[in-house]
């Protein structure tokens, strides 16, 4: 079983030029942590949720080797693109049923929570993440790995091949980011509102 993210590294490269003995390999040894990403992404879902966490790695498998041609960064780059696809699958089948109920997420002010709905705020926090990605591709992945994932700070920069204080700094930075946007869409939505009635 390969182990070292170098060698990770070399066979999604290889994998990307077709090697399909590179892709089992890949996912042979990826497999524990996509098995550890889908089990975080079911955290917060609700008990007798309908997919299970081996059916959510099956569904992220499909969906990355349709996506091999994708410049693979390396290893941390792979496992954040995994946890999006899986994240974003969950989120696809709640809207296709209206009675998810989703937990409280820790951090986030109650007021902000309390304007819509968990499912909605979900949607929101989505689109927040793309924006975020455009001005910073690693604070996007800290924010995945630590936020949706549960890992630690070291896993999170393991993961991503950085310095433990750089993942401190950048979650510190990414959090306070995302409740500043949120801020500003609920004061946009106060006044919105606040003119039309």
């Amino acid at each position: 079983m390969v182990e070292s993210p170098g060698q990770i590294t070399v066979l999604l490269r290889q994998w990307r030029d077709g090697d399909r003995t590179a892709q089992d390999k890949l996912f042979e040894s990826l497999m524990p942590e996509l098995r550890k990403i889908a089990r975080a992404c079911f955290r917060g879902e609700r008990p007798g949720h309908v997919l299970q966490p081996t059916a959510l790695v099956n569904e992220a498998f499909l969906r990355l080797a349709k996506a091999k041609n994708v410049d693979w960064q390396d290893r941390g780059h792979f496992l954040a693109l995994a946890a999006r696809i899986m994240r974003r699958y969950l989120i696809d089948q709640a809207r296709s049923q209206r009675s998810v109920l989703f937990l409280p997420i820790e951090g986030i002010p109650e007021r902000i929570l309390s304007h819509s709905t968990p499912l909605e705020f979900s949607i929101t926090l989505d689109v927040l993440l793309d924006e975020m990605e455009e001005e910073s591709p690693q604070r996007r992945a800290i924010v995945e790995l630590k936020y949706f994932l549960g890992l630690t700070d070291d896993e999170a920069a393991n993961a991503l091949g950085v310095p433990l204080r750089t993942v401190q700094r950048d979650w510190f930075r990414a959090k306070r980011w995302l409740i500043d946007r949120l801020n500003r869409q609920e004061s946009w939505e106060a006044v919105s509102n606040a003119t039309s009635g």
